[in-house]
């Protein structure tokens, strides 16, 4: 056995080994896959999201078994559109083509971001799988997915289900590459690798922070606390049942769930009526100690009621709810630190409170924000423009959902804004992205530019291919190892030359070719001995 192989093999280097032997193999495919066309692009990526699609409502089931959280059936909605709904939307657009600016005397080349790392939750692991995956795809990207550890399973199948599919449709192999056995200190190893193109950190905060910390360009979002503004020029009826329909869908795990209600006082009692018609329990006075005792008594969100239906939230307290119960409605009298049930609840218990008009609405909104969900999410139900218009500028929510459901609204699904499960909360809420993430945020752009000065004529790119002098890369065998983010003639890059232990290189075109046909035996070689060692 090969030195390299008994050092990655020995003590906890195994699992770091095997991560760096997948990052290697996903930057490999990278680099051949942002030569692919346009045409070949949309192939693979067609083919992924029908399986997907395919696989939709079984892998909704799985999801729930697995995790325990949400209903099977808005489950498999959410994978339906996260996979052939985002590829026929993504099909539009074009993010592999060089774009010839000839009144600008610019071109613009596409540069994928190489390795997409993509962390992925427990509240909505196959669809993000699905989301991540295609986003990476259709921008000639390599993903690399860290499932949730309480999701594995689930978003591992999707995962190898997408890259099986792929693959076959002409994709690099290890383009699509899934972490079947978490652990943090195997996700911090690969957050910090040199070779991570961009982190998407779809999760809890501590993670996101992680993400943001590890060295690596990162992608990451914040809490919500959606607040549900309700004027008096709202069809009561007509917002109950928008409110309801989207506090109780997959029992309220998405985090752009309304999280209270604020009901201006001239229609508050049609509003509770209509939510009530709708399929909400208006808890009495002792039952909303009850569900903040069970919510927030332990200081935090009590995750045993996560993505847990109303029923069984009620049992919880004793209380025995229809079998048709939506949702549970608090009434409360303030938002603040010291009511736990104004802050974010990913079950289907919603806040409500009165107020005298609209403008303590917004002001109570406002308030609702700063406790938490920076940046994130609000709605308003209103047909007064200029209402609507001071909620969305006083409120510091980057996505505010006019008449309609917030959980599937802000996330993009009913409204025009970009279908997401990632979504920004930008500086508001420590985000480097303010809107919802799409595939625009997995590529940068280079920028020939000419001069501006009329003498100085304009090119002519139109039959050109910017890589056709590029080098070869055989898809199927090993290319040379490239350098990731290191950079050439560093300490580190140094040792890694040292350790490979490679001649120098003599002079000479030919003799050039010998030692690099040499490296990559060699580098094949031992590859193959540490797959077969780790697969012992």
């Amino acid at each position: 056995m090969t030195a390299i192989v008994e050092e990655i093999l020995a003590g906890d280097k195994r699992a770091s080994g095997a991560a760096d032997l997948m990052l290697q193999t996903a930057e490999w495919a990278a680099a051949a896959f942002a030569r692919f066309d346009r045409s070949r692009v949309d192939s693979i990526a067609r083919a992924a999201a029908d399986v997907a699609y395919a696989h939709a409502g079984e892998l909704a089931e799985a999801a729930v078994r697995e995790t325990g959280f949400g209903v099977v059936e808005h489950k498999t909605l959410k994978n339906e559109l996260t996979s052939r709904g985002l590829y026929e939307l993504y099909a539009k657009h074009d993010f592999c083509s060089p774009r010839i600016l000839a009144d600008q005397k610019m071109v613009e080349l596409p540069r994928p971001a190489g390795i997409v790392f993509a962390l992925t939750p427990s509240t909505n692991p196959v669809c993000t799988v699905y989301y991540k995956v295609l986003m990476a795809l259709v921008t000639r990207n390599a993903i690399v997915v860290s499932p949730h550890p309480m999701a594995k399973a689930c978003s591992t199948r999707a995962a190898k289900l997408m890259a099986e599919a792929a693959e076959a449709a002409g994709a690099p192999a290890g383009i699509i590459q899934v972490i079947d056995q978490p652990s943090l200190p195997l996700i911090e190893h690969i957050m910090k690798s040199p070779r991570i193109g961009v982190i998407l950190a779809t999760g809890g905060t501590p993670m996101v922070r992680a993400a943001y910390s590890s060295g690596n360009p990162a992608i990451g979002v914040g809490p919500g606390n959606a607040p549900a503004l309700v004027d008096d020029t709202a069809d009561p009826a007509e917002a109950a049942k928008r409110i309801v329909a989207s506090k109780s869908f997959d029992n309220s795990i998405l985090c752009t769930n309304e999280s209270v209600v604020i009901a201006v006082e001239q229609i508050a009692d049609r509003l509770l009526q209509g939510m009530k018609s709708a399929g909400a329990h208006v808890a009495k006075p002792e039952e909303v100690a009850a569900l903040r005792e069970l919510l927030f008594g332990r200081g935090s969100f009590n995750v045993g009621v996560l993505g847990k239906s109303a029923v069984e939230i009620g049992a919880m307290i004793g209380l025995r709810l229809p079998g048709n119960t939506k949702i549970i409605l608090a009434e409360i009298d303030r938002v603040g630190m010291d009511e736990p049930l104004s802050k974010e609840k990913l079950c289907p218990v919603l806040g409500f409170l009165s107020v005298p008009h609209a403008q303590a609405g917004i002001a109570q909104a406002r308030s609702l924000i700063r406790l938490s969900g920076a940046g994130h999410s609000a709605a308003i139900h209103s047909r007064n423009s200029a209402t609507i218009l001071a909620y969305g500028a006083a409120v510091k929510a980057l996505r505010v959902v006019v008449n309609a459901p917030c959980s599937q609204g802000a996330a993009g699904y009913g409204t025009h804004l970009a279908p997401a499960f990632t979504i920004g909360t930008g500086y508001f809420g420590s985000s480097s992205i303010g809107e919802n993430v799409g595939p625009q945020h997995l590529i940068n752009w280079t920028r020939i530019a000419y001069s501006d000065d009329p003498r100085e004529a304009f090119g002519d790119f139109t039959q050109l291919d910017a890589w056709a002098g590029g080098p070869a890369l055989a898809l199927g065998r090993e290319a040379p190892i490239s350098l990731g983010r290191l950079q050439e003639g560093s300490e580190q890059v140094r040792n890694a030359v040292s350790r490979d232990a490679v001649p120098a290189q003599p002079s000479g075109a030919g003799a050039m070719n010998d030692i690099s046909i040499l490296r990559e035996e060699i580098r094949r070689m031992v590859l193959e001995e540490l797959r077969d060692a780790l697969r012992s």
